[in-house]
């Protein structure tokens, strides 16, 4: 199959393979390596991938797989957790420009001032965050456990929750909780715009507005069920309607369509009208560059041991926790 070459980043050599989908299998017999893709990755790159799933589900595949190498087609921070869990592995990321917003909002240095003011306090971290983070954290957590995490605490230990402010709001009301918030933010979620959720939802009065947790609380207000990636796909497939506003990173839509072809998906529109229901960072990995980081063996994840042994703590307490 023909690929269109794009790279906003990268170079790409004239000479790539006529069909990228079978030079990628021949690699990955190779090497001994599996692909593991988060759902906001562009189609062909889900549609190559071993494992498809969201911030937990891969996790959990990363520390399981007995591959050689893991090839993460998503953002640093989660080829990063695929390194702390897999140190004798080769980890590639397709693009090491491919960041996290969400992960910017929360610089080391700063974050430990921030523990630093509440000595007492238990710190989980979203796992969108650097190995930096992790490792300042007590227990990491997904929009999948968060509010599960949080319940098993006991009462009297107060908590601190970074680095997503409205994952952190979410988590307080569910669990009832008061939580200290790091106030970050991903600039995908918090695009969506209320009024033009509203506006989707008198043009389609039988359509269900599904939101992931990461979303404002305006937004969220709207939403007949929220729930992490991986169970806003399940319950699209579970529920007798027919059609469903999609407020997450636009991404995901390309799954639910495969799930459930007899049914509508409308991305939740951005407040302009710009494609910032995408996620420009999970864009910048394309099927060819994953390819030649198969090829090539780069572009390499590596971590500070003493870094990645105090990150891999807080990440087995999730593993534990979740079981």
């Amino acid at each position: 199959m023909f690929t269109q070459l794009s790279s906003p980043t990268v170079s790409l050599p004239r000479d790539l393979p006529h069909d990228l989908f079978e030079a990628i299998a021949d690699l990955k017999r190779e090497l001994n390596a599996v692909i593991l893709a988060h759902y906001y990755q562009d189609p062909d790159i889900q549609d190559v991938a071993d494992f498809l799933g969201d911030s937990l589900g891969l996790s959990q595949q990363a520390a399981q797989t007995d591959a050689d190498v893991i090839v993460f087609a998503g953002v640093h921070f989660m080829a990063e957790t695929a390194k702390i869990l897999n140190p004798n592995k080769l980890v590639l990321l397709p693009d090491l420009n491919a960041g996290c917003s969400l992960a910017d909002s929360c610089p080391p240095d700063a974050f430990a001032e921030f523990k630093a003011k509440h000595p007492d306090h238990l710190v989980i971290s979203y796992i969108n965050c650097t190995a930096d983070i992790k490792a300042m954290s007590d227990i990491i957590c997904t929009s999948a456990n968060a509010v599960s995490i949080v319940r098993q605490i006991s009462v009297d230990q107060p908590i601190i929750f970074a680095p997503d402010r409205n994952l952190g709001k979410y988590v307080s009301e569910q669990s009832g909780r008061d939580l200290v918030l790091w106030q970050g933010s991903c600039m995908v979620h918090e695009t969506f715009s209320e009024k033009k959720m509203v506006q989707l939802q008198i043009q389609y009065p039988n359509a269900e507005v599904i939101a992931h947790p990461e979303c404002e609380p305006a937004v969220l207000r709207h939403a007949n069920y929220i729930g992490s990636t991986t169970a806003l796909l399940k319950y699209c497939q579970q529920s007798a309607s027919q059609s469903f506003i999609v407020a997450t990173e636009a991404g995901i839509l390309h799954q639910m369509a495969k799930a459930a072809p007899h049914k509508q998906f409308i991305p939740a529109p951005p407040m302009s009208n710009c494609a910032c229901n995408e996620c420009p960072h999970m864009r910048l990995n394309t099927l060819e560059k994953l390819y030649l980081a198969m090829k090539n063996r780069t572009p390499e994840i590596t971590l500070p041991e003493a870094t990645r042994l105090a990150a891999l703590r807080p990440m087995q307490r999730m593993l534990e926790m979740s079981v």
